[in-house]
């Protein structure tokens, strides 16, 4: 009998088929709970035996059946996940939880409970704002979304059991982060497509076995030798959501390597640990609304203060990304959006302003999520690699 797979093969398998996994665990009696974006808390899936499992598009398979209940000036990312749970690809879950992500991603809850109608639902209505009483709405969701796991389980969510959830999920963070370390040489270790491999991976399997999966993605990069190579260009990658590995590769193929990212299949989601708080509830609510950064939270200090200073603003909502910069050394930044991405969209003219006001150069590519689309954009890329080189 041949060695099951490990490491970058292991994902790519994942990558490549990423119900397989959850399928088996189903047939052995899990629960197996969708999830779309990176706003519920996994944590309290974990706490009940429950397999979080994060819901995507395919941007290679065409949106036939959706149209019928979404318009086509929606989000092109949301609607390939509504077209497939039409299609029953996703027929495999028991439930799936929705957050208020955007004003389209609120609004397909209803819809994929009219239409695709998985066994069960909860919706979090994620506030978009960072003030005292936000963070209390938060917390008052997450105790109605407790309440709604603990009936569709029959089981009570232990304080124990949530602290040990929170432990185990930020030891993922934590390996996350050490897998983002090793893009920091020059050449990096691993390259852009390989990590959005791994990142897709451990979002479609358990958390433990994700964990198992970066630790022997993380010592088999370490000892490899045949790995990236050096190329004129170290880049930043900034978007909306990115969940194939068309783009990146596109990029890659080029006189670039994609060091670092800042997006939901990617770095965002793991940059900043669960603190352990008296109150676990407390502890859930801060991180999901304040730690995540992401454009659908609007954040300040001084709402005052900072609308009189335009630099300023924009100092306080995307300082993290010159750290980000100086860290991965990188020399220019891809802004991506999907078509009609309003949550992002509306982030870039400040963002760039933000980037020149650094001097790093900056270009902004915009897509319909379909693969045809990346073609076009190729020649724009390699054009902005050539200035910057």
């Amino acid at each position: 009998m041949a060695e099951p797979s490990k490491g970058l093969l292991r994902a790519q398998e994942i990558y490549q088929d990423r119900s397989q996994r959850a399928l088996e665990l189903r047939e052995q009696g899990k629960k197996i709970m969708g999830y779309l974006c990176i706003y519920p808390v996994l944590e309290m899936m974990t706490a009940l035996d429950i397999v979080p499992y994060r819901i995507f598009g395919d941007m290679r398979e065409p949106i036939t059946r959706a149209d019928a209940y979404m318009p086509s000036v929606n989000c092109p990312f949301l609607r390939s996940c509504l077209d497939l749970g039409l299609k029953e690809k996703y027929d495999f879950l028991d439930g799936i939880v929705t957050s208020h992500i955007c004003d389209v991603g609120s609004s397909l809850s209803g819809i994929w409970n009219y239409t695709v109608r998985t066994p069960f639902s909860h919706h979090i209505d994620t506030p978009h704002t960072l003030h005292e009483t936000s963070l209390k709405q938060e917390r008052g969701l997450l105790e109605d979304y407790r309440k709604a796991l603990e009936d569709f389980t029959g089981h009570k969510m232990t304080t124990e059991n949530l602290k040990k959830a929170i432990r185990v999920h930020n030891e993922q963070r934590a390996l996350v982060r050490e897998l983002y370390e090793l893009k920091k040489p020059d050449p990096p270790l691993i390259s852009g497509v390989e990590t959005i491999r791994v990142i897709k991976a451990i979002q479609s399997i358990p958390v433990d076995e994700g964990n198992e999966l970066l630790r022997d993605v993380i010592s088999e990069v370490k000892e490899r030798g045949d790995g990236p190579q050096t190329k004129s260009a170290r880049l930043l990658l900034w978007g909306s959501i990115l969940d194939d590995t068309a783009l990146p590769e596109m990029i890659e193929g080029l006189d670039a390597n994609v060091v670092m990212d800042d997006t939901c299949v990617g770095s965002r989601p793991y940059f900043n640990d669960v603190e352990v708080t008296g109150d676990v509830i407390d502890g859930l609510a801060r991180h999901y609304l304040m730690d995540i950064k992401c454009p659908r939270t609007f954040r300040t200090r001084d709402y005052n203060d900072v609308r009189k200073d335009y630099m300023k603003d924009l100092e306080v909502r995307f300082s993290y990304l010159s750290d980000y910069a100086r860290d991965w050394k990188t020399n220019g930044v891809i802004l991506e959006s999907v078509r009609y991405c309003d949550t992002h969209g509306y982030d870039v003219p400040g963002l760039r302003d933000y980037l020149d006001n650094l001097g790093i150069p900056s270009i902004y590519l915009e897509h319909d999520y379909t693969e045809g689309a990346l073609a076009p954009l190729r020649t724009r890329v390699q054009g902005f690699l050539e200035i910057i080189s």
